[in-house]
C-alpha cells in the first residue's frame, strides 16, 4: 500500500506540472515525440523582412541588435504617436505610424531606450504616401546649388538614421498573428504580458566594433554595396578605331532601388518602370533592318547601385576615362547625347498619357533631343502619347544618373524622361509599397514606344527620316507585362519564362546582359552552341547557363563593375582610396557598405509569470521529494517482502 500511495502522489504532482506548463506550449502535447517537436510547439517563427546595418565613411545607418546576443521583449501595440512604453518592449507598429514613430524615437531618448524592437505591420492598402527617403534624394550629388527643392514631398528621411534595435516588416499573415498575440498581452488579467518576441539581428560590425566603412572593410566585417552594370550597342560595333566611330546616343536606366527593409526593395515605378521601358524599346528597335546606316550609334546602359551614390554611372564614366576592357569600343568624347528613362509607370492620368522631359542645359543638342521626343510623340498619332518640357522653375534635372554625366562634364547634353514635372508622382519612392500595384503597364508601354521612335529619329541625324520605317516601330505590350511580372516578383524572383530561357540563377544583371545581348545581336557566320565563351572575339554566348547550352551571336554587350570609385580590391581585401580630383563626385561619395551577419530570425513564444515560475519550481521540488520518498518506501517494502520469503 505504501508504494502505491507514493506512486499516486508522484502522478498527481506530475500532472500539476504539465498543467502549469500547458500555456507555454502551442500545439497538441500528445504529438510531442522529441525535443524538436517541443521546440516547434513552443516557438512560432515569424515571416518577416529585416532592416539591416549599412555603413559609410562617417558612421552607420539602419538597424541591428544593440549587442552580441538575442533581444527578447514583450509584444505591445503602439496605436498612435503619443503612446508611451512602461518597459522595454517589442512594439507592434501600424504602417501608417511608421514615419512619425521613427522620427519621434530619433528625438526622444527616453522612448528610444524603451524600444527593444519594432514589428511593422504590412497592410498599407489605404496609405496614400510612404517614403523613407529624403525630400531631395542624394542631394550631395546634385550638379546645381539649389538643393532645397522638394522633389520627393512624401519623404521622411527615416531610412538614413541609425537604430540600435531590431526592426522587421511583417508579412500579411504574420501581421494577423502578431495582432492576436498583442491583444492577448493587452487583455492579460494580471497585467503580465506573457507573449514575447525574440529578435536575432546581430550584425558582424557590432561584434567587431567597426563603426564605419573603412574600419569594417579592414576587419572584413562588411562588403561594399554595388554589383554589375550592363551596356550594349545597337547594332553591334565593329572593331574600327574610335576615330571612325559614329557619335553615340546614350540611353540609360537604373536597375536597382532602395528601401528601409533590405529584401523589399522592388522599386516598381522608381526605377524599374524605366528599365522595362528601355528593354522594351530595344526589343522594338531590334526588328529594324539597316540600323548600321544611321548617322548615330545607339548605346543602351542599365546601371546598378544608383540608389547609393550613383555607383554604376560613376564607375562607368571612370572606366571610360581609364580605357578599361569593360568599355572597349567607346570613350566619353564619343557620347553626344544622353537620354535617361526614369520613372514612367504613372504617366497615365484621367485617360491621357503624358511624360515630362527634364533637360540638362539650354543647348542646341538638348533642344534636338526635345525635338526628337516631340517628333516621336507626333508619330504615334492616335495613341495620344504626349511629352512636355519640364517647368523652367525647376532647379535642374531631378535625381538621376544624368547627374553623374553632368558632374563629370558640365557641357553634357541630356534629357531625363519622367512621369512627373516638379515633384515625384510616386508617393512610395524607395518604399516597399512601390510595388506592381503602383504602376500601369500601359504607361510603360507608351514610354517605350515614345523612346523607340524618338531614338530612330535622333539617330538619323541630318538624314531624312524614313516614315515607313518609323511607323513600323511598335512595342510588344505582352513583353512589358511579362517583364513586370519577372522583375517585380520577389518570390522566387526571375522565375518567368523569358528569364529561364537565358539564366538559371536569380540575378538581375545577368538577365539584363543576356536580354540585351540577344536583342542587339546579329547571327554569327557559323552558328554554334556554347556554355561560357565563343571562339570569335566579336561573339558572345547567350543563354549559356540553361540546360542544353546557349548560342553564339555577334553582339557588343559588356558588364561594368558598379561599386564606389573610391574602392580598390587588392591582396584579397577592399581598400578605401583618397578622393580623386578626376571624379568630382568622389568627395561626396559616402562609400556604402553592408554588414555581414550569421543568421537573421524572428520568433515569438509564451513565457510564464514569476508566480507560475515559482509554482513550477515548487512542483518540481515536490516531484523530487515524492520520487525520493517513493524510492525509500519502495526499497523498504521490497526488503520486507524479501525477508518474509
Amino acid at each position: 500500500m505504501a508504494a502505491g500511495s507514493a506512486a499516486t502522489l508522484l502522478a498527481a504532482v506530475a500532472c500539476a506540472v504539465l498543467v502549469l506548463l500547458a500555456p507555454a506550449v502551442s500545439g497538441d502535447a500528445a504529438t510531442l515525440e522529441s525535443v524538436p517537436d517541443l521546440v516547434k510547439a513552443m516557438y512560432v517563427n515569424i515571416e518577416s523582412f529585416p532592416c539591416v546595418r549599412l555603413l559609410n565613411l562617417s558612421g552607420e545607418i539602419g538597424c541591428s541588435n544593440p549587442g552580441h546576443g538575442l533581444v527578447i521583449a514583450p509584444i505591445v501595440r503602439f496605436k498612435n504617436s503619443d503612446d508611451q512604453l512602461a518597459q522595454p518592449s517589442a512594439v507592434l507598429l501600424p504602417l501608417d505610424q511608421m514615419p512619425a514613430f521613427f522620427l519621434r524615437v530619433s528625438n526622444d531618448p527616453e522612448l528610444y531606450h524603451k524600444v527593444a524592437g519594432v514589428l511593422v505591420e504590412s497592410n498599407g492598402d489605404k496609405l496614400l504616401e510612404l517614403s523613407p527617403d529624403r525630400k531631395f534624394p542624394q542631394e550631395d550629388f546634385a550638379p546645381y546649388s539649389n538643393v532645397s527643392h522638394d522633389w520627393n514631398p512624401s519623404g521622411s528621411g527615416i531610412m538614413w538614421n541609425r537604430y540600435d534595435f531590431p526592426v522587421f516588416l511583417l508579412s500579411e499573415e504574420s501581421t494577423q498573428t502578431l495582432r492576436k498575440i498583442a491583444d492577448k498581452n493587452e487583455k492579460s488579467s494580471n497585467g503580465y504580458q506573457a507573449n514575447v518576441a525574440e529578435f536575432d539581428l546581430v550584425m558582424q560590425t557590432t561584434k567587431a566594433e567597426t563603426n564605419g566603412s573603412e574600419s569594417c572593410l579592414k576587419e572584413q566585417s562588411c562588403l561594399p554595396l554595388g554589383g554589375q552594370s550592363v551596356w550594349a550597342s545597337l547594332p553591334p560595333m565593329s572593331n574600327a578605331s574610335a576615330e571612325h566611330q559614329k557619335p553615340i546616343i546614350m540611353v540609360v536606366a537604373s536597375q536597382d532601388s532602395a528601401s528601409f527593409f533590405r529584401d523589399r526593395s522592388l522599386g516598381a515605378d522608381s526605377p524599374i518602370s524605366g528599365l522595362i521601358a528601355l528593354l522594351t524599346a530595344v526589343d522594338a528597335l531590334s526588328h529594324l533592318h539597316d540600323l548600321g546606316k544611321l548617322k548615330k550609334q545607339l548605346v543602351f546602359a542599365a546601371f546598378d547601385g544608383e540608389a547609393w551614390g550613383y555607383l554604376g554611372s560613376r564607375k562607368f564614366l571612370q572606366e571610360l576615362d581609364e580605357g578599361d576592357d569593360s568599355v572597349n569600343g567607346i570613350n566619353s568624347s564619343m557620347i553626344e547625347q544622353v537620354l535617361e528613362i526614369g520613372s514612367v509607370g504613372k504617366g497615365i492620368s484621367q485617360g491621357d498619357t503624358l511624360f515630362y522631359a527634364h533637360a540638362s542645359r539650354n543647348s542646341s543638342i538638348s533642344k534636338k533631343i526635345l525635338d526628337g521626343l516631340q517628333s516621336g510623340s507626333d508619330s504615334l498619332g492616335s495613341d495620344n502619347v504626349k511629352v512636355k518640357p519640364a517647368a523652367s522653375s525647376n532647379p535642374g534635372v531631378p535625381p538621376s544618373s544624368l547627374m553623374s554625366f553632368m558632374r563629370k562634364n558640365t557641357s553634357t547634353s541630356g534629357v531625363v524622361l519622367e512621369d512627373f514635372d516638379s515633384q515625384f508622382s510616386n508617393r512610395f519612392y524607395h518604399s516597399h509599397l512601390d510595388s506592381p500595384a503602383n504602376i500601369n503597364s500601359s504607361s510603360i508601354a507608351a514610354a517605350a514606344a515614345l523612346v523607340a521612335r524618338s531614338l530612330y529619329i535622333l539617330a538619323t541625324g541630318d538624314m531624312t527620316v524614313d516614315l515607313m520605317t518609323l511607323n513600323t516601330i511598335k512595342v510588344n505590350v505582352t513583353l512589358v507585362e511579362e517583364l513586370i511580372g519577372c522583375l517585380l516578383t520577389c518570390d522566387p524572383g526571375l522565375s518567368c519564362g523569358i528569364a529561364k530561357s537565358f539564366i538559371s540563377p536569380n540575378d538581375t544583371s545577368r538577365f539584363i546582359w543576356n536580354f540585351l545581348a540577344d536583342r542587339t545581336s546579329t547571327l554569327a557566320s557559323n552558328v554554334s552552341s556554347c556554355t561560357v565563351k565563343c571562339n570569335n572575339e566579336s561573339e558572345v554566348c547567350v543563354g549559356g547557363e540553361v540546360e542544353g547550352g546557349g548560342r553564339c551571336v555577334v553582339s557588343t554587350t559588356r558588364y561594368v563593375p558598379a561599386y564606389s570609385t573610391r574602392l580598390k580590391f587588392e591582396d584579397n581585401a577592399w581598400h578605401v582610396l583618397p578622393a580623386n580630383s578626376s571624379d568630382p563626385m568622389g568627395a561626396a561619395d559616402p562609400v556604402w557598405t553592408e554588414s555581414y551577419w550569421n543568421t537573421i530570425s524572428l520568433r515569438v513564444y509564451a513565457v510564464q509569470s514569476t508566480t507560475s515560475d515559482r509554482l513550477i519550481l515548487l512542483a518540481g521540488l515536490a516531484v523530487t521529494a515524492a520520487s525520493y520518498l517513493g524510492v525509500v518506501v519502495g526499497r523498504a517494502y521490497i526488503s520486507k517482502i524479501t525477508k518474509r520469503d
